[in-house]
């Protein structure tokens, strides 16, 4: 296995799923452009779509049809607009045509080319999809892929390299496990963050890595920022009103009234919460992305969609009310690190919650953000891998069970859990001696792994079990 970059678990793309939304659009777009590269784009008459396992049984809920009908326009999740987002695919399925690229028009139905098959699922991974394409009725290409989890895909050719998505280029720290981590920094006399940078320069160039961290940093804040201040009710079916913006308006009492993000954040500065507040405060950052996320909005894949809120939670905390100078260097320090430790998980495990459950995608998130706050706060490198053990080690065996097959319930409130966490397990490890741990990250990665193999298909993302199963009467709130 290779070097995991860091701008590869953390991917600016469009909600409410990773694996059955941001992956699904990828593939379509992937196979799109083969069709344009072997110019069969303005000879194809028909295109269906296959959807299998885990894909098939909440595709409907994560928006995965939408998704596909996007990458088939060959829209970019990074940079397409919201317009785009919410209007095309209503605009196919009332018209009955899909432009393929933006270029060549299509009969195209929802319904009818876009199939669910639920009760059937590819050998190499759950989340599995088919697309073919038709030229008098005779298939001219025809692709299976995998989305493996925060919006990786691969082909059914490179199944082999399901568990090993990372760079071709030779980068001078290929890390392969925690304890390496740790040798590699102690021997170098480097921070995981730094540690990561050199890696980042030597697979892009210094002015991508700055530029792409902060544009990073960006979209989190606003999202953030968009999710405080924005009311409503979530769309598909639950009627799960959005409860950021009442706990934002109850906490802020109307004081902070800047419309930009960064310049909004910097402003709670001052505010000196009580440790009440301080949670509502971490739980309100950490719901407002959600719900975002849940409302197909543009968040930051961190591992994935389904846990995006975790991370920028903890690091508002940290620019916010950590009481450290949250400069830009150490903000761009804070996403090196969380990425590392993403990768060792991607690398050592899965982030898939079609593969692992919920612990694949918060327990993820949570000990991502708790090695990269101890680092950030001046806590050793032991005391950050501890954290990140600490934070895992109390997610293992957490299922993936969103009701109606929606990234809302219990999905939203999950990250304020994790953010928490990430932020205790810190604290915990600052106040102690890794000398006297007895569980290594390393450890809790392995076991994290065992105990996805292990766990039922029916708790993997499936909503066969679990509170998908066990709620009786929707409810309007989580």
């Amino acid at each position: 296995m290779s070097y995991v970059s860091v701008f590869d678990i953390l991917k600016i793309g469009v909600g409410p799923s990773s694996s059955h939304t941001l992956g699904p659009w990828r593939a379509a777009r992937m196979f799109i452009q083969e069709t344009k590269a072997n110019q069969l784009l303005t000879k194809i008459d028909c295109v269906k779509v296959k959807l299998y396992g885990s894909l098939a049984l909440t595709g409907k809920g994560h928006g995965t049809d939408i998704a596909v009908v996007l990458g088939l326009y060959d829209a970019d999740p990074e940079t397409v607009s919201m317009e785009i987002v919410n209007g095309y695919p209503e605009e196919v399925r009332q018209q009955q045509k899909l432009n393929l690229a933006g270029q060549h028009f299509i009969s195209f139905s929802f319904e009818n080319d876009i199939e669910f098959h639920s009760d059937e699922q590819l050998d190499a991974h759950p989340n599995g999809m088919t697309i073919l394409a038709f030229s008098d009725n005779e298939i001219v290409l025809e692709r299976t892929y995998f989305s493996v989890g925060g919006g990786f895909v691969l082909e059914e050719k490179k199944v082999d390299e399901i568990t090993d998505i990372s760079t071709d280029v030779k980068v001078p720290f290929n890390i392969q496990s925690a304890d390496e981590l740790k040798t590699i920094c102690k021997q170098n006399d480097i921070t995981i963050a730094m540690m990561a940078l050199r890696n980042e320069l030597t697979i892009y160039n210094d002015e991508f890595v700055r530029n792409r961290l902060n544009k990073i940093w960006d979209e989190m804040l606003k999202c953030i920022y968009r999710g405080c201040h924005t009311e409503g009710h979530l769309p598909g079916g639950l009627d799960v009103r959005r409860r950021a913006h009442d706990i934002y308006m109850q906490l802020s009492e109307g004081q902070f009234t800047s419309k930009n993000p960064h310049e909004w954040l910097q402003s709670l500065r001052g505010v000196e919460p009580n440790f009440t507040f301080m949670l509502r405060w971490i739980s309100c950052f950490a719901m407002a992305v959600n719900e975002e996320n849940a409302n197909f909005s543009r968040v930051v894949t961190a591992p994935t969609n389904g846990a995006a809120g975790v991370i920028p939670a903890v690091l508002a905390y940290f620019v916010a009310f950590s009481g450290e100078e949250a400069t830009e260097e150490k903000i761009q320090h804070f996403l090196l690190t969380a990425g590392v430790i993403g990768g060792l998980y991607k690398n050592g495990a899965t982030i898939s919650a079609a593969m692992g459950g919920c612990q694949a995608e918060i327990g993820v998130s949570s000990s991502m953000a708790a090695v990269a706050l101890t680092e950030s706060l001046g806590g050793s490198i032991e005391q950050a891998l501890m954290a990140g053990e600490i934070a895992m080690e109390h997610h293992l065996g957490m299922t993936c069970d969103p009701v109606n097959g929606l990234v809302q319930v219990p999905c939203i409130e999950r990250n304020t859990m994790g953010a928490i966490k990430a932020i205790t397990a810190s604290n915990l490890a600052l106040s102690s001696n890794p000398d006297f741990a007895k569980v290594s990250l390393d450890n809790v990665i392995q076991t994290m792994w065992e105990t996805a193999q292990d766990m039922n298909k029916k708790y993997k993302e499936t909503s066969l079990g679990g509170l998908a199963t066990n709620i009786s009467v929707i409810v309007p709130e989580c």
